[in-house]
Parts: structure tokens; C-alpha cells; sequence
């Protein structure tokens, strides 16, 4: 299996429904802030809305990071907004929500379940120049959490700017990093 880690997205336009409105959404809207793409199998479903919802719930700490998220599956935006206004969990959403009814962005991101037209549980962290620093991948019956979403973000965000020094394990803002060096080897 190939590793999109490191890799530049691939050009994407797709239809989203975002706060009570059609919009279209590119790769080119990305460049020049971190984005995170969470996509899930279908709206209308019963892990969707819990981790749609949990990121909902961690939304404006991302923002406050300078992060946009954006929720795919390969529903149209037509059907984001009825389960918008059908589920008040998915109400709690104020991110874009793209519709890939071809599946485009799903192949490009490699989480295409062809068999089914479905999108795997996947969470990319996508940095400014628009290349994939972080991916989860998940089987369709485990959710994921927002919380490990924001600190992997924080760490990413990190390293970006912090050259030479590396995050450890369950590393939070504020804690000690790495410098990896001969001095380390075998120490930890």
C-alpha cells in the first residue's frame, strides 16, 4: 500500500452545503491555511453523526488554530442539507460539507470503497502548501475522535514551525519535544 503522507492533494471542485447555502468548494481554497478532510460512508447513518457531531463540538478550537475542516462523503450537497435540517446533530455543523456523488475526491484521497460508492472513515490533516502531513484511516464500524483530531493538529502545526524538533507520544501543546540527535539514541 502507497502512503499519501507527504504527497500534494490532487486538484479537486466539488458542491458543498455550508450554513444555509450552496457553495463550491477547490483545491485552490485550501492554499495558504491547514485543513483537515473528514470523510464518512453516508449521511443518514449511525457513526456518521457522532463523529460529525464531536467535530462540530471541536470546531472553533480548530478555527482559533487557523484550521478548516471539511466533511465529505459521497452523498450530493443536496442530501448534506437535508440531514442538516433533519438531524439537530448535524444542525451543530458550521464546516463545509462536499458532496462526491463520483467520487473524485474519495479516489483522490484513497478511501474509496469501490464495490460500495462509499468513502472509509478517513481524517487528513492537509497543511498550508497543500501537502498531507497526517492520515487516519478507519473500517466503517469505528468512529474516531476530535479530540486526538485537534492534538494531532497541534502537533503537525508544530513541527511545521519548530525545525529540527519532533513531538513524542500523546505530546499536548506546551510539553516537551524531541530534538532527535546521537546524544538520544537509546536514551528513551
Amino acid at each position: 500500500m502507497s502512503t499519501l503522507i507527504n504527497t500534494e492533494i490532487k486538484p479537486f471542485k466539488a458542491n458543498a452545503y455550508h450554513n444555509g447555502e450552496f457553495i463550491e468548494v477547490s483545491s485552490d481554497d485550501l492554499k495558504g491555511k491547514w485543513s483537515v478532510f473528514v470523510f464518512y460512508p453516508a449521511d443518514f447513518t449511525f457513526v456518521c453523526p457522532t463523529e460529525l457531531g464531536d467535530v462540530a463540538d471541536h470546531y472553533a478550537q480548530l478555527q482559533e488554530m487557523g484550521v478548516e475542516v471539511y466533511s465529505v462523503s459521497t452523498d450530493t450537497h443536496f442530501t448534506h442539507k437535508a440531514w442538516h435540517d433533519a438531524s439537530e446533530t448535524i444542525q451543530k455543523i458550521k464546516f463545509p460539507m462536499i458532496g462526491d456523488p463520483t467520487g473524485v475526491i474519495s479516489r483522490n484521497f484513497e478511501v474509496m470503497i469501490e464495490e460500495e460508492g462509499l468513502a472509509l472513515r478517513g481524517t487528513f490533516i492537509v497543511n498550508p502548501e497543500g501537502v498531507i502531513k497526517a492520515a487516519e484511516i478507519n473500517d466503517l464500524g469505528i468512529g474516531r475522535n476530535a479530540k486526538d483530531l485537534v492534538r494531532r493538529v497541534q502537533a503537525a502545526q508544530y513541527v511545521a514551525t519548530h525545525d529540527g524538533e519532533v513531538c513524542p507520544a500523546s505530546w499536548q501543546p506546551g510539553e516537551e519535544t524531541l530534538s532527535p540527535s546521537l546524544d538520544l539514541v537509546g536514551k528513551i
